[in-house]
């Protein structure tokens, strides 16, 4: 008799209800922060706020998205918050010297773009050929590339934290994008599309809800592509494959040496795309703008499940992260509670990630033996 049927139903039930619990817990815990952040949070709960932390939350999803691909070969990529910054100074220094220089707004944006996403990748090719071909480990390649990268986008700020004084015209089209949305809804006038109605009343105007803003429907563009990649691909098993077992791997026929430079060139990519925007929300571009949230981006990935030690791990879960971050962060301030203490309570929340991931894993192996 096989030996799980000796096994009663309430026992199987229990199994069942703590598996659904270990794999669930993120998205609980999300629904549980909403729900208490709603009760004692004055405008919390309203459709502006929502917004807001979901705008908030696009940068550290972005590096999460990049940071998941990593994280399930074994890998871990410190550069890329500093990427963030590199991609950032570029593109606002690109279109603010094309712009004076008499180039068409439209056109300098995408010079800058353009010119911020092909640079931002170049800290990625060399972390690949450091860790993929040259065996340097992920931890030491990339915390050599975090301190090149971040000498870099100073200098090209002279040193500055910020480049700012875009000309005017610039600014407002960078804004359209960066602060704009799709859809507005508007306090007892209804939806409007593409444009916020201005000379609002203050009353009114402090209840306009941005429903789709255009740097989140960005973000769920590029994580629907990078999910369905890793989900649905070659290149996404073939990703799984080297994180399970990198010698099984290479004996199946996968080519680990471009696979690697691959995985980090796409998570330099997803940093520069959160640079970009950065420039675009703030009509500014900053070497340490995402400074912060390089810790913020692998927790994100810890949260939502990804194991740390490869093979497993979702694009969805990195994204339930980076809102769990925001979420907290955003209710933290709205009870007028010291934010340093976000710091605090994410570290907890790593903490009990990896303590669910490991329980989760022998369950698993007790039902196997069992």
């Amino acid at each position: 008799m096989a030996a799980s049927s000796s096994r009663s139903p309430s026992s199987l039930s229990k199994d069942r209800v703590l598996d659904f619990v270990a794999r669930s817990w993120a998205y609980i815990f999300l629904a549980l922060m909403v729900i208490f952040f709603s009760i004692t949070g004055r405008g919390f709960f309203s459709l502006a706020n929502f917004a807001n932390v979901l705008v908030t939350s696009t940068m550290v999803a972005l590096m999460a998205i990049g940071q998941t691909y990593v994280v399930i070969t074994a890998g871990i990529d410190l550069s890329i918050g500093w990427t963030v910054g590199l991609a950032s100074v570029i593109c606002a220094r690109v279109m603010r010297d094309a712009v004076n220089g008499g180039t068409d707004v439209g056109l300098a944006m995408l010079m800058g773009v353009g010119l911020a996403l092909l640079v931002s990748i170049i800290p990625g090719i060399i972390n690949g050929i450091l860790i993929a071909r040259i065996k340097v480990p992920p931890f030491i390649a990339t915390l050599g590339m975090f301190g090149i990268v971040r000498g870099a986008a100073f200098l090209l700020t002279d040193g500055q934290q910020i480049i700012g004084n875009l000309p005017a015209n610039l600014q407002e089209s960078l804004r359209s994008i960066g602060s704009g949305s799709l859809l507005w809804y508007v306090p007892t006038q209804g939806l409007f599309v593409l444009s916020r109605p201005t000379e609002l009343p203050p009353e009114i105007s402090r209840g306009v809800a941005a429903l789709l803003p255009y740097p989140v429907i960005i973000t769920a563009i590029v994580v629907l592509i990078f999910a369905f990649v890793l989900g649905r691909t070659r290149f996404g098993r073939h990703t799984y494959a080297i994180g399970g077992n990198q010698d099984a791997a290479v004996r199946s026929g996968i080519n680990i040496k471009k696979h690697l430079t691959l995985i980090y060139v796409l998570a330099a990519f997803t940093a520069g795309i959160a640079g970009v925007l950065h420039t675009f929300r703030f009509t500014a571009g900053a070497p340490n703008a995402a400074e912060a949230a390089l810790l913020q981006s692998v927790a994100a990935v810890v949260i939502g499940g990804t194991n740390l030690f490869g093979g497993e791990g979702k694009i969805s879960g990195a994204v339930i992260g980076a809102l769990i971050i925001n979420v907290l962060s955003n209710g933290l301030v709205i009870l007028n509670i010291n934010p340093l203490w976000q710091f605090v309570v994410v570290g907890v929340v790593i903490i009990v990630a990896v303590l669910v991931n490991q329980a989760q894993a022998a369950l698993e192996r007790l039902r196997t033996n069992v």
